[in-house]
């Protein structure tokens, strides 16, 4: 089965476990990345996220390398901001609708998901969700347990998706 993971990530988390999850069912990886930079450091950083948050901005994506229509599943990945999915995930899913396609998502978050799940489902109508899962800060927090358990989930949602033999 061709598998995607799309994802984002701002501080490095959401590729940790992206990355974790593709190595573990030999998927392909599609890191998202705004075309304009974002502020590389310190406070501006913040603010840019948190108002491109509150303003659902969509901002303009660098050129995909992987076209999502080719694959058979996709895991979509983000960083939550005010309880949100990032905007550049945003852009990406209004350019690249997944009616039809397997998706299961994933989030990285610094002490709850918030409703980050049942937006990104509101995002995603025709999409069969086969799963969700949220990782506490993997990078500060028990690297090695989230990275374990990513692994595992990824597993279950390519099984999820496989269809009986």
């Amino acid at each position: 089965m061709k598998t995607l993971v799309v994802f984002y990530s701002f501080s490095g988390n959401t590729r940790q476990m992206a990355t974790v999850m593709a190595e573990a069912i030999g998927a392909d990886l599609l890191e998202l990345k705004p075309a304009h930079e974002v502020p590389p450091k310190g406070l501006k950083r913040y603010v840019w996220a948190s108002k491109a948050c509150l303003m659902k901005d969509r901002p303009a994506l660098s050129p995909l390398d992987r076209d999502p229509r080719d694959y058979d599943l996709v895991l979509v990945g983000t960083p939550v901001w005010a309880w949100t999915y990032a905007p550049p995930l945003r852009s990406f899913l209004q350019a690249q609708p997944l009616g039809g396609k397997a998706v299961a998502l994933f989030c990285c978050h610094g002490g709850n998901p918030g409703k980050v799940f049942a937006k990104m489902r509101d995002a995603l109508p025709g999409s069969r969700i086969l799963g969700e899962s949220d990782f506490r800060e993997p990078l500060k927090h028990a690297p090695e347990e989230c990275a374990g358990r990513a692994r595992e989930w990824a597993a279950a949602m390519l099984k999820a998706a496989t269809p009986p033999a």
